[in-house]
């Protein structure tokens, strides 16, 4: 009975306190919703990121030079074929190939001794031929007063006379002909024609060589042409110049020319445009000028190509940008140009030529004016984290640009 009436009072005492149980653990859990939601929102908000510190540079206006720039191919003035001028069997070959060689140093030798017979032989023609007109003069002078004296007849001084002029030319051509096989003889030796360099030979020792056979070439390499075409229009703009330079028979300019070679580095001697070609070519619009480097070295070799680089103009009060400021977006250029109050927006503008590690801004920016250089990147993650920020400008913090050289 106890039993009962202990469980009869814990129940009706559970039904009287249920609902402010339930009203005490809805509170609890209503408490336990906001610290969460007021935790997370603590967390999603952290504090302001500084604004990024920049490298700016002022603009620059003054007059530049500018340039323009061509591929070049080099080449030598001459490119010497070396060619035998008789037939024969190379005995030996006198240079290293691929070497600096002198005008007149002996680079091959054919045998000559079929050409020794020959020379011998002619030799033994021209003493034939002497002695035929020694005995031909001789009757002449013996034949004339008898003759004279109808002693003998006339016909036989005529033949007399006529055996003489043979022999003349008999020995003439004897004496031809040794002068020849002189020639034959010593063209067994193939000398150098130029200063320059040797190529590899085509001939091996014990080969058949002749006339049609290209032994080697030595090309001339101090000076050495670089071969290089413009267009026509500005061809134009300095043909005067051209054609006064032609009427005094020379086309030599003062204008110095840079050879850029082909690994990016400016070869260190200024060369000069020598010639221009005689025509423009049709396919391309172009004409062929030539410019001479001096190159003692032999830094520089035939067939090597590179770029020419020659001042065309001037550009007057030229509004200059360091190049790394420069934003390309799908072929449009852009600047961050920094306000006084030190806050970055990005401006449009038009670009011209390049100087040197600057660019020519023709439109878009002022002189005084500050763009960013380094931190482009920085700014542009800055302003995509806080974009509220980006109202008015985006804030940076500017610092003076140092270029490389220590130049600003």
């Amino acid at each position: 009975m106890q039993a009962e009436l202990r469980f009869l009072f814990n129940k009706q005492s559970v039904k009287a306190w249920q609902p402010r149980i339930l009203l005490v653990a809805r509170s609890t859990a209503l408490l336990s919703l906001i610290l969460a939601l007021t935790a997370c929102s603590e967390k999603a908000a952290p504090p302001q990121a500084p604004p990024p510190d920049v490298e700016v540079a002022e603009v620059v206006v003054q007059d530049v030079p500018v340039f323009g720039e061509w591929v070049a191919q080099l080449n030598g003035p001459v490119n010497a074929d070396i060619t035998p001028k008789v037939q024969g069997y190379l005995l030996t070959q006198h240079y290293a190939n691929g070497s600096l060689v002198k005008k007149g140093q002996l680079l091959f030798e054919i045998d000559p001794r079929p050409f020794e017979a020959a020379l011998d032989h002619a030799k033994a023609d021209v003493e034939k031929a002497k002695s035929a007109l020694s005995k031909a003069t001789n009757d002449v002078q013996r034949d004339t007063p008898l003759a004279a004296q109808n002693a003998i007849p006339q016909k036989q001084l005529d033949d007399d006379v006529a055996s003489r002029a043979s022999a003349q030319a008999q020995l003439e051509a004897a004496n031809a002909e040794q002068q020849q096989s002189e020639l034959n003889l010593g063209w067994t030796k193939v000398y150098s024609p130029v200063d320059g360099i040797a190529g590899v030979a085509n001939s091996q020792i014990g080969d058949l060589v002749g006339t049609s056979t290209k032994m080697t070439t030595v090309s001339q390499i101090d000076p050495i042409w670089a071969y290089f075409n413009i267009s026509e229009s500005l061809y134009l703009t300095v043909a005067p110049k051209i054609s006064k330079a032609l009427l005094r028979a020379t086309i030599h300019s003062n204008l110095p020319v840079e050879f850029i070679q082909a690994n990016d580095v400016p070869y260190p001697e200024k060369g000069t445009v020598i010639f221009v070609n005689r025509e423009i070519t049709g396919g391309t619009g172009t004409i062929q000028l030539a410019a001479a480097f001096p190159n003692k070295d032999a830094i520089l070799r035939p067939g090597g190509f590179g770029r020419v680089r020659v001042q065309t103009t001037t550009t007057k009060n030229a509004v200059l940008v360091p190049q790394a400021a420069v934003i390309e977006v799908q072929s449009q250029y852009q600047l961050m140009v920094v306000s006084d109050d030190n806050k970055a927006t990005v401006r449009p503008v038009k670009v011209g030529d390049r100087v040197g590690s600057n660019w020519i801004i023709t439109d878009g920016l002022k002189p005084g004016e500050r763009v960013v250089v380094e931190g482009i990147q920085k700014v542009q993650t800055f302003a995509a984290q806080m974009p509220e920020s980006a109202k008015g400008g985006i804030p940076v913090t500017p610092k003076p640009y140092a270029a490389a050289g220590g130049s600003s």
